[in-house]
């Protein structure tokens, strides 16, 4: 998605086009796709890019798997292109699903106890352990997915970049 980073969009061209065609050409069904789509807690591809636009990362800044033993910060620019609000939820490496048993998979923006930095950008961790002072910013596993609720042009025109997770 953006040059120089490891993320990219959610879901293939190859669904997208099927799913606003309402998969109504047999030629055009992208099963395997779609099976990895729903996996990803059932996105609404008919309306991606309007609505809501997903991005998925599994290597670190240095290409790297990334590995739920190791730490990780992922640092999220100011003024993230969003009319509503964007969210980092984690998924299970092994199954690509949402965690068993986990009390929070996510962290969003709209939450009034993620902490910002001064110049609101906000710093979000991921390991085995909450850096101290930093627990409403931490999620535990993962395989990154960075959602964007009413993303704006600039998202598209790529004038903001998100970077990649980096090694704590």
């Amino acid at each position: 998605m953006f040059e120089g980073t490891h993320w990219r969009a959610a879901a293939p061209a190859s669904l997208v086009k099927a799913a606003q065609a309402e998969f109504a050409d047999p030629n055009e069904y992208p099963i395997d796709v779609r099976g990895l789509t729903y996996s990803f807690a059932y996105i609404g591809l008919k309306r991606l890019g309007v609505g809501q636009f997903y991005l998925i990362a599994v290597a670190d800044k240095d290409g790297n798997s990334m590995d739920d033993s190791k730490s990780y910060r992922l640092h999220v620019p100011p003024n993230v292109p969003v009319e509503q609000y964007w969210s980092v939820t984690v998924y299970d490496r092994e199954t690509h699903a949402l965690v068993k048993n986990m009390v929070q998979a996510s962290r969003e923006s709209n939450n009034t106890s993620l902490q910002k930095n001064a110049d609101g950008s906000v710093d979000i961790y991921f390991g085995p352990s909450a850096p101290a002072g930093k627990e409403s910013n931490w999620v535990r596993e993962f395989e990154l997915m960075f959602r964007l609720y009413g993303p704006k042009k600039e998202l598209f025109d790529k004038l903001w970049t998100l970077p990649d997770a980096e090694m704590r």
